[in-house]
């Protein structure tokens, strides 16, 4: 499904869209910006369907006629997807190569020709000053998108040719009506991927179908139970372990926070139904007991000071140690 009322929580930024399409108003320049995973690369296909949707009746893309097939199965000859070899650069003769020397062509069959820009942010200072040559004097069919979680990026004459669209954060209740209702997820798992995804629907969709996921928080979960009576070496061994899934360590390292704001709240109010993994209410009373107050807010700054070490390249099994032992320390 692409279509605008699948984007949950978006409002202005989809009424926006919506009222392009209605009024013939269209931009020839777009610049979505979101976190990593936040949907708006769906945001974009959804929008790029619209403008090549053969049905006029309606501003939604009807996903019936061949110019919506085609968008869907990824096959539309005028919706351009910019790739680029070099992972994290767009260069310059990507710009040229895909944009610049393809615009000047007509649209094969549909109205628009669409380009859509993935990580934006990547593009070289070089490869910008040569999309702006585009974005001066675009044909009239030309539209350009360019998605980005970084708009500090970008070039002040690249903003000031584009409609900047920012994604907001949506609200938890909202998130988990979405994962409960469309995709059939049962609340405990809701409130789990809701928490991770702190206002973001794209990442709480992926962590709701990702198996990876309830088996790293199944073995993040039994290492925060046994913590106490392992040692050092063990440990490190099993956070290495964790290294092996195709998993961002920021996000391995949020399962041990929400973990340990549990505890805090339990500490705090003794409410099992407001905490996240209620299902572990025995080990997280007995880590409330026996932990001080101090001891655990100890443990969650240490947690987020071991993510900016990581993203600082400070060595990994060195960060890990450290904070382990200062989770050994105060539970």
């Amino acid at each position: 499904m692409s279509r605008f009322k699948e984007i949950v929580g978006q409002e202005q930024l989809k009424e926006h869209l919506e009222n392009a399409i209605r009024l013939n108003k269209v931009s020839h320049a777009y610049i979505i910006s979101g976190e990593r995973n936040s949907g708006k690369e769906f945001i974009a296909k959804t929008f790029a369907m619209a403008l090549q949707c053969e049905n006029d009746a309606d501003i939604e893309p009807c996903e019936e006629c061949h110019s919506c097939k085609q968008a869907m199965s990824g096959n539309h000859p005028d919706i351009i997807f910019l790739t680029h070899e070099k992972p994290n650069t767009i260069s310059v003769d990507d710009i040229r190569g895909q944009i610049n020397g393809d615009v000047a062509i007509k649209p094969y069959s549909g109205p628009k020709k669409v380009y859509i820009i993935n990580e934006g942010e990547k593009m070289t200072v070089q490869a910008q000053n040569a999309l702006l040559k585009t974005l001066e004097e675009p044909p009239e069919y030309a539209v350009i998108i360019i998605l980005t979680s970084n708009m500090e990026a970008f070039l002040p004459t690249i903003l000031s040719r584009c409609v900047v669209l920012n994604m907001k954060p949506v609200r938890d209740a909202q998130i988990k009506q979405f994962l409960m209702e469309e995709m059939e997820i049962p609340s405990y798992k809701a409130d789990v991927c809701v928490a991770f995804a702190r206002g973001n629907v794209g990442k709480a969709r992926l962590l709701a179908k990702s198996e990876e996921f309830d088996k790293v928080k199944e073995e993040a979960i039994t290492l925060l139970k046994y913590i106490n009576d392992m040692e050092i070496h063990e440990i490190v061994a099993a956070i290495k372990k964790i290294t092996e899934y195709k998993f961002d360590v920021n996000d391995y390292l949020d399962i041990l926070s929400i973990w340990y704001r549990d505890v805090l709240l339990f500490k705090a109010t003794r409410d099992v139904n407001q905490l996240i993994f209620r299902e572990e209410i025995q080990h997280i009373r007995k880590v409330a007991d026996k932990s001080a107050y101090e001891g655990i807010e100890i443990i969650l700054d240490s947690l987020e000071k071991s993510k900016q070490r990581l993203s600082a390249n400070v060595n990994f099994d060195l960060t890990m140690e450290l904070l382990l032992l200062t989770i050994k320390e105060n539970t």
